[in-house]
């Protein structure tokens, strides 16, 4: 599908306010370049491994919105009725622009809404050029164009596969020549268990270094019934991992609403009844209720917590994990970047933890910690 790009220069100070008054013309997603830092706060929210690059602020920035441009008019709205000032020809304001689904049939009349509204900006703040460029995106499915780069991949004899690949294919892929001898392999038990993985919306193929350090980890430790606290758990990839390897049950954390169907869905597609994994959609670290929910559900603690977050956030996390493991249970960290995981270290060893291990792969760090 091709969309039209929308893009409005401006500054990173009016971002918010712009981004308010294109909502009430029914623009929905921004998409904000900006070289702004991140917070403290944004980075704790970004259960990710690799954090953003940017370059020196210069005050600049560009919010880019999408819209299809359709001849038909939005679901329930009047072909005509617009008004100058961008807002709907009737009293209750129940017409915009753009429909839910991102749908203008009247480009150049929201165009002129637009203009208006930065125009009534630009009389009390600064905005910049405050201009608008109309570009159209490639003819490309968005919401799966990203699946070409995710390729099936061996860790150790766990396979991993995309949910839209089988398993014949994925083995052509991994183990080069002709195929012969692929199906005596798979029998042979080269690949005993096989992950199919659908990351959706949310972070988690299994590619990235430091979720293969976490799941090599989890595959040498659990144990049969063992219960599992997966925090930032995206996709679900480690506590599903966890599942295949003998766990009995996992919990797993995430701040990401999207997270919820992503686990749901490859609990699915790999067979996994949902009552062996719990997802809980909030912040372990500061949210107090949560931290005793959990604990009550498993109260002599968890046998393993996994974290696969960035150092900051594991040192934060950590005095809050060491109160959910039970006694000998071990504490699962990756997510570190070289150079970092002293400090996982000294927060683990704060917490009454005993480090037994860091392992690295590339420029990644994972500390493993017991509770003795």
């Amino acid at each position: 599908m091709k969309w039209t790009r929308l893009t409005i220069k401006t500054t990173t100070t009016a971002e918010d306010i712009i981004i308010s008054e294109m909502y009430d013309l029914g623009l929905m997603g921004a998409q904000i370049e900006d070289n702004v830092p991140l917070t403290a706060w944004e980075k704790e929210q970004m259960f990710v491994d690799i954090l953003p690059e940017n370059g020196p602020d210069d005050g600049r920035a560009l919010l880019h919105f999408f819209v299809e441009v359709s001849d038909e008019p939005a679901e329930g709205a009047e072909a005509t009725g617009f008004t100058s000032n961008g807002v709907s020809a009737s009293e209750d304001n129940s017409y915009t622009y753009v429909s839910g689904e991102n749908v203008v049939s009247d480009l150049p009349g929201l165009i002129d809404a637009m203009k208006e509204k930065l125009s009534e900006i630009a009389s009390y703040m600064d905005i910049g050029d405050g201009t608008i460029e109309v570009s159209e995106t490639e003819d490309t499915d968005w919401e799966n164009n990203w699946k070409e780069f995710f390729h099936p991949f061996m860790i150790d004899d766990l396979l991993i596969l995309p949910t839209w690949m089988d398993t014949e294919d994925a083995v052509k892929e991994i183990i080069p020549g002709d195929g012969s001898g692929q199906k005596q392999r798979m029998e042979q038990g080269t690949f005993s268990k096989v992950l199919r993985i659908d990351p959706g919306s949310a972070f988690g193929t299994g590619m990235h270094e430091t979720t293969q350090l976490c799941i090599r980890a989890i595959r040498e430790n659990a144990k049969n019934d063992d219960a599992v606290l997966d925090v930032g758990t995206g996709s679900g990839i480690l506590g599903i991992a966890s599942l295949l390897f003998g766990a009995g049950r996992v919990i797993g954390t995430d701040l990401d609403i999207c997270a919820k169907d992503a686990v749901a869905e490859n609990l699915a597609v790999n067979n996994i009844p949902e009552s062996k994994f719990e997802l809980i959609i909030g912040n372990v670290i500061t949210d107090e209720a949560l931290q005793k929910d959990i604990q009550a559900s498993e109260p002599e603690g968890f046998d393993i917590v996994a974290a696969n977050i960035l150092a900051p956030v594991l040192v934060s996390l950590t005095p809050v994990a060491a109160k959910l493991i039970k006694q000998n249970g071990l504490y699962i960290t990756s997510g570190i970047l070289e150079g970092k995981e002293d400090s996982v270290q000294k927060a683990c060893e704060d917490a009454g933890l005993k480090v037994i291990d860091i392992r690295s792969m590339g420029e990644w760090r994972c500390v493993i910690a017991k509770k003795a």
